[in-house]
């Protein structure tokens, strides 16, 4: 590529505070250092975690920076010692890096990885960035930063895939689908002909839903407040759709009694720590298992002790359980397999000069997901 080595200036939409609309400006994006690989970013999505950074966590020395990590791209170039990509590589950045030696990545059990952003704690973004503008450091929002034309990551943290594959729609599995489907699948571990319950429809839990339907699920129950939501939650799987605000008991009540005493499985994908108790209080006890995928750490969660002690389990994932640079190709081969949807969950297409747009549909709840054209291949 006549870019390699070079400073790359391009656009790019960069959060310069908390709670304020992104800003398009000309960014300067560094050539890959040592295990770095740059990548010319063709999609985008927008996720409720750049939201969450945006509007929510409140954590005012994450800024500037580029959010976006829920994208796919082409490699530009690579950085000394990168042998695994090559220029013209279509790929997925990941936010959860993938090192191959950390005790965590040796271990079957977990797919969190000792070397990625995620030692740092609330600021979401590593130290080091490759990216600047006005000639200030521009932190890279979970080590990825797609909001941009190009961006710089880690090799530890970017996943090869299928050349054939259309990055405008396997963008996805950066992110949310990934992190919804694995959760039923690779945490929760859900059975044949179980019953399950998923409390959230934005795309993760619709995801959620696709993956319990593909464990063998026989009864899904699909929960949401948006009964909007409900016809998709068919569409991947649901077979039946509960809105708390329709009942004057408790959600895990109304579930206990459409179940005979409680779910097999179920996934809290909200967010909400109100909601992730309920999720836990609507399993069945003795074996019920509920795992919580929604983003937050605003507040604590509690339980009664006795929910646990009756034989409840309660669980944690990120990212669907799936370690990044070997799982996303294999869900990217499901899709081009037609075993795993995406299509369904785009309901917009925009250019990255509508992020402002995208971000208000889904903190509107108007969306499912957006996709963002960034560069044409």
């Amino acid at each position: 590529m006549p870019t390699a080595g070079k400073v790359i200036k391009c656009k790019a939409a960069v959060a310069w505070e908390p709670n304020k609309p992104l800003v398009m400006e000309e960014i300067e994006v560094a050539p890959p250092e040592a295990n770095e690989v740059r990548i010319k970013i063709v999609a985008t999505a927008v996720c409720h975690s750049d939201l969450y950074h945006l509007l929510e966590s409140m954590h005012k020395d994450g800024f500037p920076t580029v959010l976006g990590h829920e994208a796919a791209g082409i490699v530009e170039s690579v950085g000394p010692g990168v042998t695994e990509f090559q220029p013209g590589d279509k790929v997925l950045p990941l936010f959860i890096s993938q090192c191959r030696e950390c005790r965590f990545c040796k271990s079957p059990k977990t797919n969190q990885c000792e070397k990625g952003w995620a030692t740092r704690p609330n600021v979401m973004a590593p130290l080091e960035s490759r990216l600047t503008c006005k000639g200030k450091k521009v932190l890279q929002f979970t080590g990825t930063s797609t909001f941009s034309e190009y961006t710089v990551v880690n090799q530890m943290a970017v996943a090869k895939i299928d050349p054939a594959a259309p990055l405008e729609k396997v963008c996805l599995l950066g992110c949310g689908i990934s992190t919804g489907y694995g959760a039923a699948v690779n945490t929760a571990k859900v059975e044949p002909g179980s019953t399950c319950a998923v409390f959230g429809l934005g795309a993760v839990g619709l995801a959620a839903v696709m993956g319990c339907k593909s464990a063998g699920a026989k009864r899904i129950i699909a929960v949401d407040i948006n009964p909007e939501k409900f016809v998709k939650a068919k569409v991947l799987g649901a077979t039946d759709c509960v809105n708390p605000k329709d009942h004057d008991k408790p959600i895990s009540q109304v579930l206990a009694e459409m179940t005979n005493g409680g779910v097999d499985f179920s996934l809290e994908c909200a967010g909400n720590v109100g909601v992730m108790r309920s999720a836990l209080e609507s399993c069945v006890k003795g074996w019920g298992v509920s795992v919580i995928v929604g983003w937050t750490d605003l507040h604590d969660i509690s339980a009664r002790p006795l929910q646990l002690i009756a034989g409840r389990t309660w669980k944690g994932s990120v990212f669907g359980g799936f370690k990044g640079r070997d799982g996303v190709p294999q869900m990217v081969k499901a899709y081009m397999d037609k075993k795993v949807k995406l299509d369904e969950f785009i309901t917009h297409n925009m250019t990255l000069d509508q992020v402002n747009d995208a971000i208000e549909l889904m903190k509107h709840g108007k969306c499912i997901r957006t996709v963002l054209k960034v560069s044409s291949q």
